[in-house]
């Protein structure tokens, strides 16, 4: 949606690529996307497996031969006979969603979609609308309508009512 319909994505990135060992992390390499394929700082590549994993990623691998023949495998891979680096076939978007998170309206989008997401959260674990109980679409929107109305009730209680010894009994 990213690309087709020009959504730009205001979520955060959680980037696990980076290695903590001190070994090579994915920004050492480059990726190729005309010929679907990384390129190592040595020269070498990593070629896609061919499938995607359950967690919608891809595998690139390098050559057991090239990577044994490499004066960077010590900091490389040297606990695996060859380089493996997963890739997530959503890539591309998360790219544009790394490249906006510097940005103000980004961070400005994000303080207001968490007050969005607590009201959400409030739903489901305090007031209990984990489950639907009634049926249908428009049990399920009666329901919703419901909630969302003691929500907006408790919220307006608590702005009219100070709390006590904090002051008057209402708020002027």
């Amino acid at each position: 949606m990213v690309h087709d319909k020009g959504i730009a994505p205001h979520v955060p990135v959680w980037d696990k690529s980076e290695r903590a060992d001190g070994t090579l992390g994915r920004r050492d390499f480059t990726f190729d996307p005309v010929h679907d394929r990384y390129l190592c700082p040595e020269g070498g590549y990593l070629y896609a497996t061919g499938r995607v994993t359950g967690g919608d990623t891809i595998l690139y691998r390098a050559s057991k031969l090239i990577c044994e023949r490499c004066d960077l495998k010590p900091a490389c891979c040297p606990h695996t006979p060859a380089r493996r680096i997963p890739r997530s076939i959503h890539e591309d978007a998360r790219e544009v969603a790394r490249s906006m998170s510097p940005t103000p309206a980004y961070r400005d989008s994000r303080r207001h979609r968490k007050k969005v997401e607590m009201l959400f959260a409030h739903l489901k674990r305090i007031l209990k609308l984990d489950r639907l109980r009634l049926r249908g679409l428009s049990g399920a929107q009666d329901a919703f309508v419901l909630a969302a109305t003691v929500q907006n009730l408790r919220r307006t209680a608590k702005k009219l009512v100070l709390l006590p010894g904090k002051g008057d009994a209402f708020a002027t």
